[in-house]
């Protein structure tokens, strides 16, 4: 909950994206669906990585941390 911006309304987030070291990588396709921005003052749309370092060790610790803590995985 904490640690993405819940205003953006992250409905669901692949359950895959780990590294096999219990890393979380998120890649966004635009930066528009924060409210900050404002859609008239965008001069070029750009996506961005977003990635998640625990200190789990494989990637089902790293799963169990970040469900514990409201990360929306889709279901499969």
């Amino acid at each position: 909950m904490w640690f993405y911006h819940e205003a953006a309304n992250f409905r669901e987030v692949p359950r895959n994206a780990f590294d096999g070291r219990g890393n979380y990588t998120l890649g966004l396709k635009e930066q528009t669906i924060f409210p900050e921005i404002e859609f008239e003052k965008v001069d070029k749309v750009r996506g961005l990585e977003i990635t998640i370092v625990t200190s789990a060790r494989t990637d089902e610790e790293g799963r169990l941390l970040l469900e514990l803590l409201g990360m929306p995985f889709s279901k499969e």
